[in-house]
């Protein structure tokens, strides 16, 4: 069985278009070999897509919660360790397209490339099927996860101000490094600091950015 037709059976869909499968799972240095360019283009819009049917599922599973306790859930759920780990859990990693050189330095079991790999497939999904095969595949691999979530998890920002308490440390600076888009489509990137260490996170408002720049910081710093 070919990758291609492995990835397919993994992930429950026979692409119309398989060229868009072969590209969602080639990492950047493997790109421009047989003609496949890599995956950021499609993890661009698989991120956005994975926003939407999440954020749609938290409304559904949760009708009585306010933004304040959905942002914090959203924001655990489509962090780049929780999508690692997903990714990982379902077999991803041995279908990565990598670079033979990037393959013996472990590139594939990276929880970047692994988050990345799995938003790319989300966005290939999406524009070989649409929405629904992408809810459907986004509900399936994600469903264990949403149903342990009890109790909101605390929002990004609140538990990276309590770790550098703790710690008795500055507080962490937060500064807007990118704006983009018009007006009513703006694009913020974030960089939060604490001392040396450092997370960015992108969303469509200033907020959201914060905390997606929080939780990519706590997912670097020690426990």
């Amino acid at each position: 069985m070919s990758r291609l037709d492995h990835a397919q059976t993994l992930l429950g869909h026979r692409f119309v278009r398989p060229e868009l499968l072969a590209e969602a799972l080639t990492h950047r240095s493997a790109a421009g070999a047989k003609g496949v360019g890599s995956n950021e283009r499609l993890e661009f819009i698989g991120d956005r897509v994975l926003g939407l049917i999440v954020a749609e599922w938290l409304i559904e599973r949760f009708p009585n919660e306010q933004e304040g306790k959905l942002g914090p859930r959203m924001a655990a759920l489509v962090s780049k360790p929780a999508l690692a780990e997903i990714a990982q859990n379902n077999g991803l990693a041995p279908l990565l397209n990598v670079a033979a050189g990037e393959s013996k330095r472990g590139v594939r079991n990276q929880a970047t490339v692994l988050a990345d790999a799995l938003e790319a497939v989300i966005g290939a999904l999406y524009l070989d099927a649409g929405l629904d095969a992408s809810r459907h595949f986004i509900r399936r691999v994600m469903g264990d996860v949403v149903d342990k979530q009890f109790i909101p998890p605390k929002d990004p920002k609140t538990a990276l101000q309590e770790w550098v308490l703790k710690r008795a440390l500055p507080l962490p600076a937060y500064e807007v490094v990118e704006m983009s888009g018009p007006s009513h489509a703006p694009r913020f990137v974030i960089k939060v600091s604490v001392g040396d260490a450092a997370g960015r996170g992108e969303a469509g408002s200033k907020r959201a950015a914060e905390q997606a720049a929080a939780q990519a910081l706590l997912g670097v710093l020690p426990e």
